[in-house]
C-alpha cells in the first residue's frame, strides 16, 4: 500500500510538471510567432510590463494596451500587486482568463512569492509583494499598516476579486492556471523580461513589485526605457465624492478638500493617494531610481470623470467581448457602489494613464511628452514617507525603531526617519476638530536635493470634434480601441462552448424521512472542503444539510465562496443555501467608518503565500477543475436569460430563512470548521436564539497537556498554546462558550492523531472504483501531502486533514470516547494568550470533548462514504461540462 500511496503522489506531481512543461512550451512557441510577426521598418515594436492591482480600472487598462497594434506595441508581461485591492488568487486567475479571451496566453503573468527581507536589509530572492517594504519580513506573515485602509468586504477587495461576480459569469476558462510552487512570482517574471532589452514599465498599482526589483537588480536599471504611473496627486483639489449638479439627495465626502482620494483615512491622511500610500517606501525608491518617469495623478485624472455621455455612449458601444467586458463591470460598480455619487466620483484613471503612455510613446521623439490625451509639465516631487520631526523613535517606524544601523543603509534623522502612519486611526494623524496631518505618501512638490524632475500630466485634453458628445479626447480612442476587430476577444464563458447550457441541480427527496437540520459553518480551509464532501454523502435520511455558512476571517478570503457553489453544483445540491458572515472578527472593524475596513490583529496570522491565503483561494490549484455552478458571488439582483440571479445573502439572512422554515418543535444542530465569528453574531441577534439549536459541533480549541504540547498558531511565537479558530477570533469564541449552548469539542489533541495525510490517502486508493468526489479528494489529499514533502512552507498541511474529523463524528459513525470538562477561553487583547482553551473548575462551560477515536475506523469510515455511490457527484468535473458543452446533446 505504501508503494500504491507514492505511486498517486507520483503521478500527481508528473501530472503537475506536464502541464506547467506543456503549457511553457506553447508559450514559446506562441511568443515566436507574435514576434516573428512585430517587426516593422523602424524596428521592434515597444516591449511593455504591466503591474497591476487587479481592479476594475486596471482591466480596462490592461484591455486597452492588448488592443494596441502589436507592430508598435506589445503586452510582454502583467505582474500582480497582491498588496492591494485584490488577494493574488483571484487575480490571477482573473488575469490568465482574460489573456485566454484576448487570445494572449503568450504572455507572461507574475504573481507573489516566498522570498523575505531580513533584518539587515537583505533582500531574499523572490520577495512576493504581500506587504509593504518596510513591514516585510523573512514570511509573508504581517500586518496591515496601509492594507486598512481598503474596504475588506462588499465596496472593497471582495468586489474586485469577484470583479462583482461577472469574473466568473462572463469570461472564459482557459488552461492556464495557479499551480502550487510553479506559478512564476512577480520577480522572476520581471527579471526574465527586463534582462531581455528595452522596455517600458506601466505601474497602475502600489509600488511594492517594482521597488524590491530595483533594489535587487541595479545593474538591469539601464534596459528599463521609462516608467509610466498612474497614482499620486501633487497639486489637485480632490474631485472624488462631489455630488452632481441639482441633486438634493446626495451627500458630498471631502469634496474640493486637497488632495489625497483615502476615503476611508480622510481623517488622518487627507494627502495621499491610494497607489502611493499602499506603500510610500517602495514608490519613493522608484521615483528616486533615475530612470525617467512621467506621472499621470489625480490632478490629471480629476479631470476625466467617466460621465453620462460617456457611460451612455459606452452602453451603446459594445462591439467585442472586452467592451462588453468593461461596460458591464462599469455597470455594476455604478448600481451597487457608487450609486448617486458616480459620475462625479469615478474616473479613468488607469486606462486613462495607458492611453497617455501609448500616445508619449507613439511620439517618442518628442522630449516634452506631447500626447493626444493630456496637457503636460515638469514638476519637481519627491514621495513623503514619514513624518516630522524626523529621528524621533516612536515605535512605529521598523526600518529604524531598536536598531542601531537602520535598515537599507538608511539615514539616521533623515526623511525616512519620522513616524509612520500605524493605521486608520493613528493617534498621532489625527488632529480634534481638524483634517488629519499624516502625509505619508504624498507626492509632493519640493526643492533641493529630494527632488526629482518628474514629467506630470496636469489635464484631460478636450476632445478636438466639438460636435461630439464625448467631450475628453480619451475618451474616444479608449471606446474605438474596445470596439476595433482587430486583435478583439475570441469568445466569452458561454461562447466559449457551442453547446452551453445553464443548468441547477436540485434533488427531490420524495417522501423521505429528512434527518436533523444541519448548518455548517466553514472557513473554506482546503480541511473544510474535505469535511463538507462528507456531509454531503452522509445518507439525508441521518443529516439534513441545510445551509452553509461562511467565516471570511480563516484560510481563505470572501470571494472563495464561488469555489462552495462549485462543490455544491458537482454534488447536485444547489439548492443549498450559502451565507457570507463578516469579514472582521469581533470589534475589529472600524466602528467610525461607514465602510468595512478594520484591524488585522488576529488575521494577521494567516500567511498571504504558499500554504497560506493564496492556496486556500484556489484550493491549491485544484479549484478550477471543479464543475462551473451557475451560481456565484454577485453584488446584483437581476434576470438574466429569464434565470434570476441572487444577490449574495449575509450568514444571518440565511440563518433567518432557516429558522422561518423550521418544522414546529424542530432545532438545529450547527458544526462550526472555521473561526465562530457567526455563531456568535447568531446568538447575539436575538434573545432566544440559542432556543433554537440542539447541539452545537466546535472543531477547534487546544487543550496542552503541558509546556511540550503547544497549539498550532505556528506563525505567531509568542502564543504557543492556541488553536487557529479560536485566535483567529477569540471575542467570538468566548461568546460562545459562555452562552447556554449544548457544545461538543473537537480539539487539535485528538486532530492530531488521526490526521495522517498517508494514513488517510493508503485507505482512499484502496478501493479501484471511485466516485468523482473520492478522486477529487484524492488529488487534494495528495497534492498537501506532495506539498508536504517537498516545501517547508507546507509543514503544517495536517492542520487540514485533521479538520475532516467533526463530520464523521457528527454522523455517528464513530464511536469516540468523551469527557466533560469546565472550558474556558481567553480573549483579553493580549496576543501571547488569546484563544487559548483550558479547563478552569471555577470558571469555566462544560463541554463534551472528543478525546479519543479509533484511527483505523476513522480512516474506513471516511473512505467507504466517499467511495460510496448513493449521494454521489451529477457531473464530475470542469472537463466534463467541456466535453458535454462542445458536443450536439444526445
Amino acid at each position: 500500500m505504501r508503494i500504491l500511496l507514492r505511486k498517486e503522489i507520483f503521478w500527481v506531481v508528473v501530472l503537475l510538471v506536464i502541464g506547467v512543461v506543456a503549457l511553457s512550451h506553447t508559450s514559446k512557441k506562441v511568443m515566436g510567432v507574435v514576434g516573428a510577426n512585430s517587426f516593422t521598418l523602424e524596428g521592434l515594436p515597444h516591449r511593455i510590463l504591466l503591474d497591476t492591482d487587479v481592479d476594475t480600472d486596471d482591466l480596462f487598462a490592461l484591455l486597452y494596451l492588448l488592443k494596441q497594434n502589436r507592430s508598435e506595441f506589445n503586452v510582454e508581461a502583467v505582474t500582480i500587486n497582491a498588496n492591494s485591492w485584490v488577494d493574488a488568487g483571484h487575480a490571477v486567475n482573473q488575469i490568465y482568463d482574460i489573456l485566454h479571451m484576448m487570445d494572449r496566453d503568450d504572455v507572461a503573468v507574475g504573481v507573489g512569492g516566498d522570498g523575505g527581507i531580513l533584518e539587515d536589509g537583505t533582500i531574499l530572492p523572490n520577495v512576493g509583494g504581500y506587504l509593504p517594504i518596510i513591514d516585510q519580513g523573512y514570511t509573508t506573515v504581517g500586518y496591515c499598516r496601509y492594507r486598512q485602509t481598503i474596504p475588506n468586504g462588499q465596496g472593497g477587495r471582495l468586489d474586485v476579486d469577484a470583479n462583482y461576480g461577472i469574473r466568473k459569469a462572463f469570461l472564459p476558462q482557459g488552461r492556464r492556471r495557479y499551480i502550487p510552487l510553479w506559478q512564476p512570482t512577480v520577480q522572476q517574471v520581471m527579471i526574465d523580461k527586463i534582462s531581455a532589452g528595452p522596455i517600458t514599465i506601466l505601474l497602475t498599482g502600489i509600488h511594492t513589485n517594482f521597488a524590491i526589483f530595483l533594489m535587487s537588480n541595479p545593474h538591469l536599471k539601464k534596459n528599463i526605457e521609462h516608467i509610466y504611473i498612474m497614482g499620486g496627486s501633487v497639486r489637485s483639489k480632490k474631485q472624488t465624492g462631489c455630488c452632481p449638479q441639482n441633486n438634493s439627495s446626495c451627500t458630498p465626502q471631502q469634496c474640493g478638500e486637497p488632495p489625497g482620494n483615502l476615503f476611508t483615512a480622510y481623517t488622518s491622511n487627507p494627502y495621499a493617494e491610494a497607489n502611493i500610500f499602499g506603500d510610500p517606501f517602495a514608490a519613493y525608491q522608484v521615483f528616486h531610481s533615475g530612470i525617467p518617469i512621467t506621472l499621470v495623478p489625480l490632478d490629471a485624472t480629476d479631470t476625466i470623470p467617466l460621465n453620462e455621455n460617456f457611460y451612455n455612449t459606452f452602453e451603446q458601444s459594445q462591439n467585442t467581448y472586452e467592451a462588453q467586458y468593461s461596460f458591464q463591470s462599469l455597470k455594476i460598480a455604478r448600481e451597487t457602489w457608487f450609486r448617486d455619487i458616480f459620475f462625479t466620483s469615478y474616473f479613468m484613471w488607469d486606462s486613462f494613464a495607458a492611453g497617455v503612455a501609448i500616445s508619449i510613446m507613439r511620439n517618442s521623439n518628442n522630449q516634452n511628452g506631447k500626447n493626444e490625451f493630456a496637457e503636460m509639465e515638469y514638476m519637481n516631487i519627491t514621495v513623503v514617507t514619514s513624518n516630522k520631526p524626523y529621528g524621533v523613535y516612536d515605535g512605529s517606524n521598523p526600518v529604524f525603531d531598536g536598531l542601531d544601523t537602520p535598515k537599507f543603509n538608511l539615514t539616521k534623522g533623515g526623511v525616512h526617519s519620522g513616524h509612520v502612519q500605524t493605521g486608520l486611526q493613528d493617534p498621532f494623524c489625527i488632529v480634534k476638530n481638524g483634517k488629519g496631518k499624516c502625509q505619508d505618501g504624498y507626492t509632493a512638490e519640493v526643492a533641493g536635493p529630494e527632488a526629482v524632475r518628474v514629467l506630470v500630466a496636469t489635464k484631460a485634453k478636450s476632445n478636438r470634434n466639438k460636435e461630439s458628445p464625448l467631450n475628453r479626447e480619451y475618451y474616444r480612442s479608449f471606446l474605438d480601441a474596445l470596439n476595433h476587430p482587430q486583435h478583439t476577444g475570441r469568445f466569452n464563458f458561454k461562447t466559449q462552448f457551442p453547446y452551453y447550457k445553464e443548468v441547477l441541480f436540485r434533488p427531490d427527496f420524495g417522501s423521505n424521512k429528512l434527518g436533523k437540520t444541519l448548518v455548517f459553518d466553514m472557513d473554506m480551509s482546503a480541511g473544510d472542503f474535505l469535511a463538507l464532501f462528507y456531509l454531503l454523502k452522509v445518507p439525508v435520511e441521518v443529516i439534513n444539510l441545510k445551509a452553509i455558512l461562511v467565516s471570511p476571517t480563516g484560510w481563505a478570503n470572501a470571494a472563495t465562496i464561488d469555489i462552495i457553489y462549485d462543490l455544491l453544483h458537482m454534488m447536485g445540491r444547489d439548492d443549498i443555501p450559502v451565507g457570507l458572515g463578516d469579514v472582521f472578527a469581533m470589534n475589529q472593524s472600524d466602528s467610525m467608518s461607514i465602510f468595512s475596513v478594520g484591524d488585522c490583529k488576529y488575521s494577521k496570522a494567516i500567511p498571504h503565500g504558499s500554504g497560506g491565503l493564496f492556496d486556500s483561494d484556489t484550493l491549491y490549484g485544484l479549484a478550477r477543475d471543479l464543475p462551473r455552478s451557475p451560481r456565484r458571488y454577485t453584488q446584483q439582483n437581476s434576470v438574466k436569460d429569464g434565470a434570476p440571479q441572487l444577490k449574495q445573502p449575509l450568514a444571518l439572512e440565511v440563518w433567518k430563512s432557516i429558522v422561518e422554515t423550521l418544522d414546529p418543535g424542530s432545532k438545529i444542530t450547527i458544526m462550526t470548521n472555521g473561526p465562530l465569528t457567526n455563531l456568535a453574531k447568531i446568538i447575539l441577534s436575538e434573545k432566544n436564539t440559542t432556543s433554537l439549536i440542539q447541539d452545537v459541533y466546535i472543531v477547534g480549541g487546544h487543550i496542552s497537556c503541558g509546556d511540550w504540547d503547544k497549539g498550532n498558531v505556528f506563525t505567531i511565537q509568542c502564543n504557543k498554546f492556541a488553536e487557529f479558530n479560536m485566535f483567529l477570533d477569540p471575542l467570538a469564541a468566548k461568546t460562545v462558550f459562555d452562552s447556554n449552548l449544548n457544545i461538543t469539542l473537537i480539539p487539535l489533541g485528538i486532530q492530531r492523531r488521526v490526521s495522517s495525510l498517508p494514513g488517510i490517502l493508503r485507505r482512499l486508493l484502496q478501493d479501484t472504483k471511485r466516485t468523482p468526489e473520492a478522486m477529487f479528494t484524492s488529488r487534494l489529499l495528495s497534492m498537501l501531502y506532495g506539498l508536504q514533502q517537498i516545501h517547508i512552507l507546507y509543514h503544517h498541511m495536517d492542520i487540514f486533514s485533521g479538520e475532516i474529523l467533526g463530520a464523521v463524528a457528527l454522523a455517528g459513525d464513530l464511536k469516540p470516547t468523551v469527557q466533560v470538562k469546565p472550558v474556558k477561553i481567553f480573549a483579553e487583547g493580549v496576543e501571547s494568550k488569546d484563544g487559548q482553551t483550558v479547563i478552569d473548575e471555577k470558571d469555566g462551560k462544560l463541554v463534551t470533548i472528543i478525546e479519543n477515536v479509533n484511527s483505523t475506523a476513522y480512516y474506513d469510515l471516511f473512505a467507504n462514504r466517499l467511495n460510496d455511490t448513493k449521494q454521489s457527484a451529477v457531473i464530475g468535473s470542469f472537463d466534463e461540462q467541456r466535453r458535454q458543452w462542445s458536443r450536439p446533446p444526445k
